[in-house]
């Protein structure tokens, strides 16, 4: 090869190289084809041992699992994942990850074996803006996560993603960040918070662990949090700690109330809002769950 043709092949590797990287994310995005926009649950997943037990709770995870199309893929949220940074999970296999102690061995004898997705994982990075996603292969499905998704789906046959809460950013940095993801609902991928709207483990009635009975002050905020969503209040809801003495007890740390600032920022203007699984329980927990479909 001359001088002249050795030139002119070098000056083709960049354009090789771009083509290279085009086709990788058109095979990405071929992967998730757009379909009708799918739901948004956020999940109120209370005791790890909803996992394993029979009640009305479970039984409401059930009937929503039923009530909508199987997804592509799930993206879920969860309470029980805090980094410094955004994280997705990108491995192919994700663990079981059993982030609990003080349960009976039956459930930690449970494995959830869902595949991850690397695809979704790097749709996720390719779409979001905001921040830049780091891709994670150690963490995988955490109980907030597995504990709730198993009763939708038994099988575990649906691929899950997790995303990761930054702890260092504020909640409008998460309800701003959600909004980023919406094309996914369009593209099969069912999008999960999951956590729980009042949380005080602080003031659980731990000898009443199992009574469907709520404090004053956390039926007055789940009220008001209900009223707020109904109303698509949201700024009063990212806004929660100017909300009060009863929100402040409610939400004493913010990673349980998090996840439902996701799946409020991902509703459409002409989709409606409702509730399922709307009990305390243990005096400070809410099981309120939410889903958001078309009306």
């Amino acid at each position: 090869m001359d001088r002249r043709k050795f030139v002119q092949s070098l000056a083709l590797i960049p354009l090789t190289y771009t083509a290279m990287k085009l086709n990788e994310l058109n095979k990405i995005t071929e992967s998730f084809d757009k379909t009708d926009t799918m739901p948004v649950l956020f999940l109120g997943h209370g005791s790890p041992m909803n996992a394993i037990e029979e009640n009305e709770f479970v039984s409401g995870f059930r009937n929503t699992g039923k009530s909508i199309l199987t997804p592509k893929a799930i993206l879920c949220i969860s309470a029980h994942w805090e980094t410094k940074g955004s994280f997705v999970t990108a491995m192919q296999q994700p663990r079981t990850i059993h982030d609990f102690g003080g349960f009976p061995q039956a459930l930690f004898d449970i494995q959830y074996p869902a595949p991850g997705s690397p695809e979704l994982a790097n749709e996720c990075k390719s779409i979001v803006k905001k921040t830049i996603l780091g891709l994670d292969d150690k963490w995988g499905l955490d109980h907030g996560c597995w504990s709730v998704v198993k009763h939708l789906y038994p099988k575990a046959d649906v691929p899950i993603v997790q995303l990761s809460l930054d702890y260092s950013q504020s909640p409008q940095y998460h309800y701003d960040l959600a909004k980023e993801l919406a094309s996914l609902r369009k593209k099969g991928i069912l999008i999960i918070g999951s956590g729980n709207i009042v949380h005080n483990l602080g003031m659980v009635a731990w000898e009443k662990l199992n009574e469907a009975f709520g404090y004053d002050w956390a039926l007055e905020a789940n009220e008001k949090m209900k009223k707020y969503m109904l109303v698509n209040d949201h700024q009063s809801l990212i806004n929660y700690t100017s909300q009060g003495k009863t929100f402040e007890l409610a939400i004493p740390s913010p990673e349980h109330y998090l996840p439902l600032l996701y799946a409020l920022a991902l509703k459409e203007e002409n989709e409606k809002l409702s509730f399922f699984n709307d009990k305390a329980v243990a005096g400070s927990l809410s099981m309120t769950s939410v889903k958001i479909d078309k009306a």
